[in-house]
């Protein structure tokens, strides 16, 4: 991420030395001679008193705040600054000299923190902001890898070093039951024994870590069939900790996992032997780089929890997401449905899990991120996952009630957190830190939506807690929110390059004295009202 370089003067002194001529004596020492001479040694300049970084002046309106208008419909700088400062112990002249990378400086919390855990028994009890708790929180270190978007420190490898893998021998690195032998990679090192995953799992499979062992994907592969949204179980796909999952470089399809509805996904990793889905690029030493991005298509998750914006002929839903007949088609593939009127669903677990070099935009507004969630539901467990380098958004959801927590977004090319179609989860823990080598101007470090749908039900709201967003994209801001959504936002760091906001509040609907993203809280359209801010640590345009 970027950061102020300060530069400082080097002052350099120099003394006079004075040459003493002298007569030689029988010893050849040099000698002073007969009488004195007086030397004036010059006195050294006084070091100067260092001169302390001047306080930036309070921020502007126009600074802190971007405004876009949306259908004739604007919401000024100086109303969201207004918003903001009706929170509670935020501070909106911050300054970014107070990280280091994403890690503060200081074991004191950048303000006054609020207690999460007293809006949601999800949220951790925290006396900090942002995501870490002091330089030397290891919480993030381990289970996630290190690159130039973001240092966690601990034994977290480089995001471009080829996983740990394990040793190849032919006697014993052998394809499990369900999957196909590949050949092996022998001409590179380190030699290694592909097993192909079916494009279709229709019985639960399982994928043990087999020392060098690749489990590869080819084209879009998927867990079990849609089973509608009120449908039977499914199959489960198991994944144990340690195990590699590469997409296949050597065919030109969208290389992708997807898990229907019904179906689910168990990839359970440790910290210090994480899940890797990555692509086959990274196999090989300088296969990739810090620059390299959307080379396979990502994971989705589909489940049977409601979304707002249902397909044409079916729905409309309700503020309870009762409606047993909206589905909505998931972006990035064809006729992939998610929705449902189950807001506990399981998709599966998550944990300790990295998506490397992933993300494809197939056409504007239809892409692959690094990982989708379509309608997940609460029992959807999804905690310590790693999205790195994504050609698009590093994680993107539509709808659903699955809860978040140490998710880290490195490297995205879009936004780092996407959420809309009536989300109504919780998130904590988050990290979103851009590109070095710039991310595309439409990039966020997290995009707040319902689809220009302002008043579709359910409404999107969520609340996020402990999370730092470092924006080095020259977006209108680090954090958009629009689409007559809701959102808390507890316990944050944000910060922004020079030219670029804090926040972007958007309303385009209804009309200039009711835009929906800021109007007061509203019952009967599921409204909580204008976005709240609690103990939110602001250090805009570069500052």
């Amino acid at each position: 991420m970027a950061s102020s370089k300060r530069f400082g003067l080097i002052l350099m002194a120099t003394t006079a030395c004075a040459a003493l001529a002298g007569c030689s004596g029988a010893d050849g020492v040099a000698s002073p001679g007969a009488g004195s001479i007086n030397v004036t040694v010059p006195a050294p300049a006084p070091t100067p008193t260092p001169t302390a970084s001047a306080t930036p002046s309070a921020i502007t309106a126009a600074q802190f705040a971007a405004q876009t208008a949306v259908n004739g419909i604007t919401v000024t700088s100086d109303e969201q600054l207004a918003i903001v400062n009706a929170g509670t112990n935020n501070n909106v002249n911050g300054v970014g000299s107070v990280l280091n990378g994403v890690y503060p400086v200081s074991a004191t919390s950048l303000t006054t923190a609020t207690d999460p855990s007293t809006i949601n028994s999800f949220f951790v009890s925290t006396n900090y902001v942002g995501a870490f708790n002091g330089p030397t929180d290891t919480a993030f270190q381990g289970w996630t890898c290190n690159s130039t978007s973001a240092e966690f420190g601990g034994s977290g490898a480089r995001c471009t070093a080829v996983p740990s893998i394990g040793t190849y021998a032919a006697a014993t690195s052998v394809c499990p039951t369900g999957t196909t032998d590949d050949g092996t990679n022998s001409s590179t090192s380190p030699t290694l024994r592909y097993c192909r995953l079916p494009q279709n799992i229709t019985t639960d499979l399982s994928l043990p870590k087999i020392a060098g062992v690749v489990y590869r994907l080819r084209g879009q592969t998927e867990v079990g069939t849609d089973l509608g949204s009120a449908g039977p179980a499914g199959v489960t796909l198991t994944i144990a900790a340690g195990a590699v999952i590469a997409a296949d470089s050597s065919e030109n399809t969208n290389d992708l996992l997807l898990v229907n509805r019904g179906s689910k996904i168990s990839a359970v990793g440790t910290p210090s032997n994480p899940i890797i889905f990555t692509s086959q690029q990274n196999l090989v030493s300088n296969g990739v780089s810090d620059a390299s991005q959307g080379q396979w298509g990502g994971i989705i998750l589909l489940g049977r929890a409601p979304t707002a914006v249902c397909a044409t002929g079916t729905g409309p839903n309700n503020a309870d997401g009762s409606s047993t007949t909206c589905q909505q088609a998931i972006e990035g593939v064809t006729g992939r449905f998610y929705g449902g009127p189950n807001a506990t669903d399981s998709s599966g677990q998550m944990s300790y899990v990295q998506i490397r070099y992933s993300g494809i935009a197939i056409s504007d507004g239809n892409e692959l991120q690094g990982l989708t969630l379509g309608g997940t539901g609460s029992n959807t467990a999804l905690d310590h996952i790693q999205s790195h380098n994504s050609a698009d958004d590093g994680i993107e959801i539509f709808g659903g009630t699955t809860n978040l927590k140490y998710i880290a977004i490195t490297g995205a090319d879009d936004d780092g957190f996407d959420i809309d179609n009536g989300y109504r989860g919780f998130m904590q823990f988050m990290v979103a830190a851009q590109r070095l080598v710039g991310a595309t101007a439409d990039s966020f470090s997290t995009e707040i939506d319902s689809n220009n749908g302002e008043d579709l039900l359910p409404r999107t709201y969520s609340t996020y807690a402990n999370f730092t967003f470092i924006q080095t994209a020259l977006a209108p801001a680090a954090i958009r929110q629009r689409g007559g959504s809701d959102m808390r936002y507890v316990n944050g760091v944000v910060k922004s390059v020079g030219n670029v906001a804090c926040v972007n509040l958007i309303a385009g609907e209804t009309s200039a004295t009711d835009r929906s993203t800021i109007r007061a809280a509203d019952t009967t359209k599921q409204d909580a009202g204008p976005p709240v801010f609690s103990s939110v640590y602001f250090a805009c345009q570069g500052r």
